[in-house]
């Protein structure tokens, strides 16, 4: 069963490395990046609400206090995240965009040190620098700033990696009451109920109904979404979880494929250089965790 979990991974990742596919699709049709966002966390609410209503509705039980860690995981993480991740794709590019969001585990070792006292190891700083150069290669920083990229797109792109990073913390309180599958659904429920009102999807209800708006929808929320948190909520039962975040690193490289194939994107020699050693520092941080 290992080697299916292995499997589940990469499938999760290549369905998150797609998802400038559905982005630049809807934003084609006129939405916003708000809307974009609203999309994506209520149809999965739906989806997952519905599903989990039928098949275990203990699933969907929990105590009115934990709204709290929900509120960490929905809407500072997951709606803040994916706001700032779809702004940096049409700021920047879509491998730019992906390889900021990778940040999120440089992110990850130093509100741990701040929360939880971790401890901040040589590897991990050396993690850290690498993580920071690789990014300072890719935004076009180095070696010469004169071709840097704008700085709302670079702002964006760190605030995605940052809000991802949130998930880890939050996620963290909300495991030890209720199971991974409470905790997602409840992640896109809290989300959904700030940005339906927030983004004014009702204003352009109509272009939803639209025959390619529908499958940019669809395929958005069940594939690029429910899917891959389900392939790697599953392989998470059989290998361990710095394991599979290592494996998961496929994504900026299926990312950044889709933009050269799909978007006609060119990355220089220094920035495809940033891009390795970012993901070898998410690598060596995952190993270092683990």
């Amino acid at each position: 069963m290992k080697k299916w979990a292995y499997a589940l991974i990469v499938m999760a990742a290549t369905l998150w490395g797609i998802i400038s596919i559905f982005v630049k699709g809807l934003a084609e049709y006129g939405f916003t990046t708000l809307q974009i966002v609203a999309i994506r966390v209520v149809l999965s609410a739906i989806i997952l609400t519905f599903y989990f209503a039928i098949k275990d509705r203990q699933l969907l039980k929990i105590e009115p206090a934990h709204g709290k860690y929900f509120i960490g995981t929905g809407i500072l993480s997951i709606a803040f995240f994916n706001w700032c991740y779809f702004t940096a794709m049409r700021e920047t590019s879509v491998a730019v965009a992906a390889i900021l969001l990778y940040t999120a585990p440089a992110f990850v070792l130093l509100l741990a040190r701040l929360l939880f006292g971790e401890r901040l190891t040589t590897g991990k700083i050396a993690a850290l620098v690498v993580t920071f150069f690789g990014c300072a290669l890719v935004v076009g920083i180095l070696p010469s700033p004169q071709g840097a990229m704008p700085l709302y797109g670079l702002v964006s792109g760190l605030g995605a990696g940052f809000g991802y990073a949130l998930y880890s913390v939050f996620s963290k309180f909300a495991l030890r009451h209720y199971s991974a599958l409470t905790v997602t659904v409840y992640t896109f429920v809290f989300a959904a109920a700030v940005m339906l009102p927030a983004s004014g999807l009702w204003e352009v209800r109509t272009l939803l109904f639209h025959w390619p708006v529908v499958a940019y929808s669809i395929g958005f929320s069940l594939f690029s979404t429910i899917l891959a948190y389900l392939c790697y909520t599953v392989a998470l039962a059989y290998i361990e979880t710095g394991r599979a975040a290592i494996v998961a690193t496929l994504e900026p490289i299926v990312a950044t494929t889709v933009g050269i194939m799909f978007f006609g994107e060119q990355l220089n020699n220094w920035q495809l250089l940033g891009i390795i050693l970012v993901i070898a520092a998410v690598v060596s941080v995952q190993r270092n965790r683990e």
